[in-house]
């Protein structure tokens, strides 16, 4: 009989270490809890000891979660309707905070629900159309995240980034928008050809500038070769003529005839002056 009731107690103090002892894995952090009370966060992975049947241990996941969210009706500065489909990474950086708060991740979705459609609907409202669809995408969802993350720290949550899947528009204002997309590229079209046009004349013009420059420098130069290359036929005329300043006499009173007498016939008699030359003088 004594052994029977030394086996009973040894099974129920083996029975009371196994239910006393707990494991934390590498992604998970925990809070012991006494009664519905928090006594004790653990972040770190490993064995842990606890009260036996009156301590409880809770579970948050330590790894980054993803939150897809619903498609929400947001209207942009320029007034247009929008309907953005987003998801947004967060985990737990403060999970006795987060007990408090929102109790489990059920409870944490729907509040992060309110904080980023909130942020959304302020932050989309500050921008245009074509801003959200376009150019400054990211610009936009980097300010809803940074302030999503604010609201969400008294929640013992870090959001990490909010980001867009993809965006419709309600099908009542889709002629609205194509006409305006229409109207802006027309636009924008006609200021490229006004530029065009501008950069093209100033070209033109440029080439005529340097056109004008090379064809005078081109004048001054050939005018320069002419000027030496009449001076230098000159010079050997001259030359050539200082050696017989009868014949050079005898040219000159033919250039003579020959301006004064254009297209008519002269009669010279055989004593004239110039018959004097032709006979050998």
């Amino acid at each position: 009989m004594k052994y029977i009731f030394t086996i009973i107690i040894l099974i129920i103090l083996f029975f009371a270490f196994i239910i006393s002892i707990f494991v934390v894995d590498v992604t998970k952090q925990a809070i012991v809890m006494e009664f519905g009370k928090p006594i004790r966060v653990i972040r770190e992975p490993g064995l842990y000891f606890k009260k036996p049947f009156i301590q409880e241990v809770v579970y948050f996941e330590k790894r980054i979660l993803e939150y897809d969210s619903e498609p929400t009706f947001v209207v942009t500065k320029d007034k247009k309707s929008l309907i953005l489909d987003s998801f947004s990474l967060f985990r737990i950086l403060d999970p006795l905070l987060f007990l408090k708060t929102v109790r489990d991740e059920t409870g944490a979705q729907a509040r992060l629900d309110d904080i980023i459609y909130s942020e959304m609907r302020r932050v989309v409202g500050q921008y245009d159309f074509d801003d959200i669809v376009s150019g400054r995408r990211e610009e936009v969802f980097e300010e809803v995240t940074r302030s999503s993350k604010l609201k969400a720290m008294e929640l013992g949550i870090e959001i990490n980034t909010v980001r867009m899947k993809r965006v419709t528009v309600p099908q009542e204002n889709l002629r609205k928008i194509y006409d305006s997309m229409i109207a802006e590229r027309q636009r924008q079209a006609s200021l490229y050809r006004a530029e065009g046009q501008r950069e093209a004349q100033r070209i033109k013009s440029e080439a005529e500038k340097k056109k004008a420059i090379i064809l005078a420098s081109a004048y001054k130069r050939a005018q320069e070769l002419k000027g030496e290359g009449e001076a230098e036929a000159g010079k050997i005329l001259q030359s050539a003529l200082s050696t017989n300043p009868e014949f050079y006499q005898f040219l000159r009173t033919l250039e003579v005839y020959k301006r004064a007498l254009p297209g008519n016939v002269l009669i010279i008699t055989p004593d004239s002056e110039i018959f004097r030359y032709l006979r050998g003088k």
